[in-house]
């Protein structure tokens, strides 16, 4: 995306009646306000219709919408809220707009059943994507050149990221922001809106069967533990056996609750530690593989790169020169 010389444009695309109020608040929390401080870029934001004046939302609250499609020529990041699956039709100028601004380099993200949009302009063709899990069958039937995961959170293809419905809304954009603009950003912002800093992906959007409160208490304790000591070789076994359970047991109880494998989970909270590092510290890599649980620094550079889709050194070179900047901005 483009640096901090200039406002990164952020577009919300709306239709009237239609306007996912949830997914809009969600947008209007992360790109709406100066957020400088934190390391985020500069946002212009603005609303996005076809029909620009006042909107309704869907529980009826209006909204002053200024803009036409026009602006999605020079967005960098468009995001397209829930839409109306039966009687809505996405307009040939929208869908048309929506692959002109992917042709030409925007980020383009879908909360809830903004995907069928995106699926209508072919922009998920041959992509994993998610939706909310109520739509992912229709979503499917609809479009069987589109992969619909109806188990996960969000789905990143890159410039495209489609996420579930309601609060799955929070965790798509918080990866955004992790993923552009490192995990310090993304921690402060979490704090900031009193959120979970993470949730990894693939964690499932429900869960079928909670386990007790005092369970999930000792379950809590556990992984209070583990994140403390990620430099240990930590196995479900060890895990397992501080939880007093076996480790199938353990297992099956971990994967209800948190919707991911114990190993999984590991991997999510050794790679956010290692971002923290590389972000915050002059640490080698060597250390930060040790630290964090990786043991080699060959393993850590492997997991990492294919992880986060670079490689630590070229994480840390980026994320300082994030951080160089907004402590200008600061000054300024």
């Amino acid at each position: 995306m483009a640096g901090t010389e200039r406002p990164l444009v952020v577009s919300v695309v709306v239709a009237d009646g239609l306007v996912g109020s949830f997914g809009l608040g969600v947008c209007a929390e992360v790109f709406g306000y100066d957020r400088r401080h934190m390391g985020l870029p500069r946002f212009d934001f603005a609303l996005v219709s076809e029909a620009p004046g006042v909107l309704r939302t869907d529980t009826g609250i209006p909204i002053t919408v200024e803009h036409g499609l026009d602006r999605l020529a020079r967005s960098d990041i468009v995001s397209i809220t829930a839409w109306e699956l039966f009687d809505r039709v996405p307009s040939p100028a929208l869908l048309d707009a929506l692959q002109e601004a992917y042709a030409r380099g925007a980020t383009i993200i879908s909360h809830c059943t903004g995907a069928f949009v995106l699926a209508e302009a072919g922009l998920l063709d041959g992509k994993r994507v998610t939706t909310h899990w109520k739509w992912a069958g229709e979503l499917a039937a609809r479009f069987p050149a589109v992969d619909v995961d109806p188990s996960v959170l969000y789905v990143d293809n890159g410039r495209v990221i489609t996420g579930a419905g309601t609060a799955a809304g929070v965790d798509t954009l918080l990866h955004l922001v992790r993923r552009e603009w490192g995990a310090a950003a993304a921690n402060a912002l979490a704090r900031e809106m009193v959120v979970p800093p993470h949730r990894d992906g693939g964690q499932a959007q429900f869960i079928d069967a909670p386990v007790a409160e005092v369970e999930d208490d000792l379950l809590g304790a556990v992984l209070e533990w583990a994140q403390g000591n990620l430099a240990d070789d930590i196995s479900v076994e060890v895990l397992a056996r501080r939880a007093l359970m076996s480790p199938r047991t353990f297992a099956r109880r971990f994967k209800a609750t948190t919707g991911t494998t114990p190993h999984a989970w590991l991997l999510a909270q050794r790679l956010a530690a290692a971002e923290a590092l590389l972000e915050g510290s002059d640490a080698p890599v060597e250390e930060i593989a040790r630290l964090v649980g990786f043991g080699t620094a060959a393993g850590f550079r492997e997991q990492f790169t294919r992880r986060r889709g670079v490689s630590p050194r070229a994480y840390r070179q980026t994320f300082r020169r994030a951080l160089v900047a907004a402590d200008d901005d600061r000054a300024a």
